[in-house]
């Protein structure tokens, strides 16, 4: 049945992109990857690729915007019911150490080992500013979907091969900026905090 939908929505061209991406993002799991799908409109019709990515980009910024607002409002009810159990607990302590870092890399990666939805879910009900969680996503899709329009019109059919043998290192690389950028902010937010008088001997 699922198989059924992703092929009708696909065959709407890019706004059947726009569905699909809105409708991965709310977590339904779609056996269509639009990474791939992506790919394949940059090889076969590069003059379609850029809009193509950027209904990409616009429905699952659409998708997680839902689904972070609806973790937001039934806030613990709401996790109990769609976070895996045992592990929700996990999913909300690394959100807590790392913040939007946990969902910013799933979301720009397409092959991290880390589901995005369940951080989507904690960034809400744990009530996360809206436009700081929206540019994040924002930001991850923009980059992911572009780069695979670019990476199909550049490479053609070498694309998919290009992305398989450098996962890995493409991973590392996502990994360490994040935690550089981390680093950054927690440094930035240190040194702008107030000082608690009588800490500098006065």
């Amino acid at each position: 049945m699922l198989r059924k939908i992703a092929a009708a929505l696909i065959a709407f061209g890019p706004w059947g992109v726009f569905l699909l991406g809105f409708v991965d993002s709310l977590g339904v799991p779609l056996p269509a990857a639009i990474d791939a799908l992506l790919i394949t409109v940059a090889i076969e019709t590069p003059q379609r690729a850029y809009f193509t990515a950027f209904m990409a980009v616009a429905g699952s910024a659409g998708g997680n915007i839902v689904l972070f607002l609806l973790a937001r409002s039934g806030r613990r009810r709401f996790m109990k019911s769609e976070l895996p159990q045992g592990k929700g607990q996990r999913f909300q302590q690394w959100f807590s150490r790392y913040g939007l870092l946990t969902v910013f890399v799933p979301a720009v990666v397409p092959f991290v080992p880390l589901p995005l939805k369940v951080f989507v879910i904690s960034a809400g009900a744990m009530h996360t500013p809206v436009g700081r969680f929206l540019g994040v996503i924002l930001l991850a899709r923009v980059i992911r979907y572009f780069g695979e329009a670019l990476l199909g019109i550049r490479l053609g059919s070498g694309a998919q091969g290009f992305l398989a043998h450098h996962a890995w290192s493409i991973l590392g690389v996502v990994f360490a900026v994040a935690l550089a950028a981390l680093a950054v902010l927690r440094f930035i937010a240190r040194r702008s905090s107030p000082a608690v008088p009588g800490t500098n001997g006065t």
